[in-house]
């Protein structure tokens, strides 16, 4: 079945920009941003020119670089502010100029020297509470009014329209004082910013706000266009949701542009304009973690551009659903085992609130394929483990739940390791506690990995033609048991093993019916494998797209492999059986009987393929297990569960599924037989 992702597009919208400052040197900082807008298919940028920067050791030699190189790519709207200090009424930036027509000479310069690549231009913003308060405190809006007006005027005579700077807090009379001194007769635009509930924690909403100045501008008979120059949303609780809702509703707002602030996070190392964090709101604006890992708002324009955003009534909060009958919670149930668990809920007629952070590339995908399908049960809640508050919101109704959200990649938590740590341990105990609040706790089954029990170092494996085997004959036959000590490696090892070991001792401690699943490699359906996670899926994907495959050490690492829905069963079971297995740990997978090389599993969808695919080898990687294979008797034996797919089957249903996705030919190959398919292998 080919999955529809097509999005309509509104055209009735303001023009959309983003809002990024640069520090003179910034060189790289200016490419990247660059290169992420073209991603996101956005030409509008407003940034900052200090005119205290200009007069600095190299600043004239920056913005002569910095605004061409800008102006190449993007439609630029310049912003002019800050006195330099040798010039100003005191030694401050956000102090006037002595002379205050000093402003407006300053602009005829840089007009004179760079005004071709600019049509707008914005002057100094409002006197505000967070940047040039110091302005009317000390020197009043008269200097003020003086100083922009004379400069808009010049501007203006050089053939430049002019904004108004922003006003924020939002400020109607301070707008009508601009008529009545004179300002507004040089003014092609006004602009307006807003924080909701970061730094305008009052907010009457957009509307409310553009109707109290547009009445003014109508009182005195002005055609000046409305903007809102800078409005966001602080992402510093991780609700990165509520930063696209406010970008959905400033879209919708009345104006002509909107610039949204900013593109990046600021980087921890650096002041904000208040100093050293001061207030830690500040550094989280951007549509990018400082690292450069795009947030949900990134993803989503950079996948279905700004006009489909409001297409994507799948990505909401259905709060409603929490005062309503109870569910099944799913965290981490946009991934691909998650759906595959909603699914067959959602099919046997039960509710189910999917809550997911959307972190991961592909799993909006499942959720529209999920809101698609099953629409009268499946609740939606775009949420983050690490927000407590949120978390208990969405276990306080839930019958059962399953934690699958999880920070997933080794190679991801030794670059990330804070980040890891309070995805996977912390959200693990905002979940635990969560649930150890409600009068009749409901049963949690948690999803752990076969990295708890580190690298198998002391374990000697034996190299046979494409794969590698233990030297020890009984874990040959039988796989590896919970017996094994715990030996955690990698920052993911570190985590995923102290969510595992909270989860059975909370059942211990608190009573809480839970058990732990340390899983093997998953596979199947609706899964979009890389590199560093969902390999089985990876290597498939990688044969369709007709791409080569990059494998890390030789290639005869050996894995059991379970299809997802023989893990489902699983969870099911798990269920049906808490009483008798809270408290206790158990391998999954597919055991001795479904076991395959990386080496193995290329040369089988290879066949499907019907090529040989290129490879390419790389160094091992930390914690990487020559051989892992689990002992799932422990399970069997509890509840009678058995994987029913093997190797080859489960591999062509998923090479099936990823072809119709994709709406590509399935190869004959995988609609004949089971037997023909198995004799493939």
């Amino acid at each position: 079945m080919k999955i529809d992702n097509t999005i309509t597009h509104n055209t009735n919208l303001p023009t959309v920009g983003l809002v990024e400052w640069f520090r003179p040197g910034e060189y790289e900082h200016v490419k990247q941003v660059l290169a992420d807008l073209k991603e996101l298919g956005i030409t509008e940028l407003r940034t900052g020119v200090s005119w205290a920067d200009y007069y600095t050791e190299g600043g004239k030699e920056w913005y002569n670089w910095l605004i061409p190189t800008l102006a190449q790519e993007v439609t630029l709207l310049p912003c002019f502010l800050y006195t330099p200090p040798s010039l100003g009424e005191k030694p401050r930036t956000s102090a006037p100029p002595k002379n205050l027509k000093s402003y407006a000479d300053f602009l005829d310069v840089f007009i004179t020297d760079l005004g071709e690549h600019f049509e707008w231009v914005e002057l100094w913003n409002e006197p505000n509470n967070q940047v040039e308060y110091d302005f009317t405190l000390d020197y009043g809006w008269n200097k003020f009014a003086e100083m922009v007006g004379g400069a808009a005027y010049w501007c203006k005579q050089r053939g430049k329209k002019t904004l108004l700077g922003g006003m924020s807090p939002i400020d109607p009379n301070w707008l009508h004082t601009m008529f009545e001194r004179g300002v507004m007769q040089y003014i092609d635009a006004v602009g307006i910013h807003g924080f909701p509930y970061v730094f305008d924690q009052q907010w009457d909403g957009w509307q409310s706000n553009v109707e109290a100045v547009r009445a003014v501008l109508d009182k005195f008979g002005s055609k000046a266009e409305l903007w809102i120059t800078e409005a966001g949303f602080s992402t510093w609780q991780h609700d990165e949701y509520k930063q696209l809702e406010e970008f959905r509703l400033a879209l919708d707002a009345d104006v002509t542009r909107v610039y949204w602030y900013g593109l990046q996070d600021l980087d921890q190392s650096l002041p904000t304009v208040a100093g050293f964090h001061l207030d830690d709101r500040e550094y989280y604006f951007g549509l990018k973690r400082a690292d450069g890992i795009p947030k949900l708002l990134y993803r989503l324009i950079a996948n279905y551009g700004v006009e489909g955003l409001g297409n994507l009534k799948h990505i909401k909060n259905s709060t409603e659903a929490l005062q309503g009958r109870p569910y099944t919670l799913i965290t981490g149930g946009a991934g691909f085992v998650g759906t595959n668990l909603a699914k067959r809920l959602l099919e046997e007629g039960k509710r189910v609130l999917v809550f997911d952070n959307l972190s991961r590339d592909g799993v909006e995908r499942n959720l529209r394929w999920l809101h698609t399908n099953y629409p009268d049960n499946l609740e939606i809640y775009v949420g983050d483990m690490r927000d407590l508050h949120t978390v208990r919101k969405v276990v306080n109704n839930a019958e059962a739940v399953y934690h699958f959200a999880a920070q997933v990649a080794v190679t991801t938590s030794l670059f990330q390791p804070l980040n890891d740590f309070e995805i996977n341990a912390r959200g693990i105990i905002n979940l635990l506690e969560a649930i150890r609040a409600q009068n009749n706790p409901p049963p949690l089954v948690f999803t752990s990995t076969n990295k708890v029990y580190g690298g198998l170092e002391d374990m000697k494996f034996i190299s046979n033609g494409s794969r590698y085997n233990p030297a020890d004959k009984h874990i040959k036959a039988q796989g590896i048991s919970e017996n094994r000590p715990l030996d955690f490696h990698s920052p993911y090892g570190c985590s995923k093993g102290a969510a595992d070991q909270y989860v059975v001792d909370y059942a211990r401690t608190y009573g809480i019916p839970a058990v732990v699943f340390r899983m093997s490699c998953i596979y199947g359906p609706h899964q979009y494998g890389n590199e560093d996670q969902g390999w089985v899926a990876h290597f498939a994907i990688r044969a369709i797209e007709d791409k080569p495959i990059s494998i890390y050490g030789d290639g005869k690492q050996v894995r059991d492999i379970l299809f997802v829905e023989d893990l489902v069963d699983a969870f099911q079971l798990a269920l049906e059986h808490m009483p008798a297995i809270s408290g206790q740990a158990f391998n999954i997978g597919g055991g001795p009987d479904n076991t395959v090389s990386l080496l193995e599993l290329i040369q089988l969808v290879g066949e499907y393929r019907g090529q040989e695919i290129p490879l390419s080898f790389g160094d091992w990687r930390t914690g990487d297990q020559h051989y892992y294979v689990s002992d799932i008797r422990k399970f069997k034996e509890a509840t009678g569960w058995y994987p029913k797919h093997n190797v080859q089957e489960g591999v062509a249903k998923l090479y099936q599924w990823l072809c119709e996705s994709r709406g590509i030919e399935v190869p004959a190959l995988l609609t004949e037989e089971p037997e023909k398919k198995a004799a493939v292998a």
